[in-house]
């Protein structure tokens, strides 16, 4: 009973501080982004009060240029970005574990991802929206994004399974299939979280590229019709909107990575 009333109360104070560091952290860098502003007196770079105003009006009353609901754009820069990653945990997951297992496969195909890999996802969004259409162009650049992080942690992953599991397992009689699935499967799922989470935040970070190209295409062409319209406070909010909806995002891979770890019994 000692115990878990330590627990918890050595839990609440772990919370406790996360919230005072946020909030500390949060209030310099605000401080820091004011004088920075100030000392370069450039109308591209607006002060946090003119950012957080045309928040504020953004939400009450929609886009100043095409009259667009801010949650219009956010509906649609979800569903783009939950297809992309949808896309990706399909595709990723099972190629992942494949490629990790065999080793000749992985050896073979290893010289297509490195090809691959190192291409920045704005580089596809032309070549995609003008090739699959304005719903699945962007949601591809999203795939990609997501899908490499995704790979190359479950490929390691797999990789770094204890030998004496696989070789216990084999002397106990286990199949080729029961190793996998009982085996490798659940000895990557932390790596599959972990990879997760990186993708998401590259995902988001690919969101603009994804949309730039469309007539109506979410936050991310939300932004670039407020550059180039010339209101940079606007461009700023959405800047904000869209790392609001990264740490979203990620907090919900985060909690879900901290419930599966504790699960399983491997949770600090």
């Amino acid at each position: 009973m000692a115990v878990f009333k330590y627990d918890e109360n050595n839990r609440r104070h772990r919370f406790i501080r996360t919230i005072v560091v946020t909030v500390v952290s949060l209030a310099v860098f605000l401080v820091l982004w004011w004088v920075a502003t100030v000392l370069m007196n450039d109308q591209n770079f607006p002060t946090p009060d003119k950012v957080f105003a045309a928040l504020y009006d953004l939400i009450l009353n929609g886009d100043p240029i095409g009259g667009h609901s801010i949650w219009e754009y956010i509906a649609i820069s979800l569903k783009t970005f939950l297809y992309g990653f949808g896309l990706a945990l399909v595709v990723a997951d099972p190629l992942g574990l494949l490629l990790g297992y065999v080793k000749p496969l992985r050896e073979f195909t290893a010289p297509w991802i490195e090809v691959v890999r190192p291409i920045a996802p704005i580089a596809w969004a032309p070549i995609f929206v003008l090739s699959f259409g304005s719903r699945l162009g962007p949601a591809l650049v999203v795939f990609i994004g997501i899908f490499f992080p995704l790979l190359t942690n479950i490929i390691f992953g797999v990789q770094r399974i204890d030998k004496n599991w696989l070789d216990a397992s084999k002397t106990l009689g286990a199949s080729q299939g029961q190793l996998f699935y009982k085996v490798v499967l659940p000895a990557t799922v932390p790596y599959i979280l972990n990879g997760v989470k990186v993708g998401l935040g590259v995902g988001w970070m690919c969101i603009v590229a994804a949309e730039i190209y469309n007539k109506f295409g979410g936050i991310g062409q939300y932004l670039v019709d407020m550059v180039n319209g010339g209101l940079m406070a606007n461009a700023f909010a959405a800047i904000i909107i869209i790392a609001i909806l990264g740490l979203l995002t990620t907090g919900v891979a985060e909690y879900v990575s901290k419930l599966v770890s504790r699960r399983m019994g491997m949770d600090a």
